[in-house]
């Protein structure tokens, strides 16, 4: 199963925090992303290769 990484921004752009995410495929992890319903912009990468740009939930 592939390793990706989940990044999350602050408003300049720069990392705050990351974890790792074992998903089926790209369209499974940014799935992932998604669904934590995440209040700041994340980048979902495998390896060097970005899979999906997620921005904030508003509500």
């Amino acid at each position: 199963m592939p390793s990706y990484r989940l990044y999350r921004l602050d408003g300049t752009g720069k990392i705050v925090s990351a974890e790792w995410v074992e998903a089926a495929d790209d369209d499974a992890a940014a799935q992932h992303a998604r669904d934590q319903d995440l209040p700041v912009t994340c980048e979902m990468w495998e390896r060097n290769r970005l899979v999906a740009r997620i921005e904030p939930v508003r509500k």
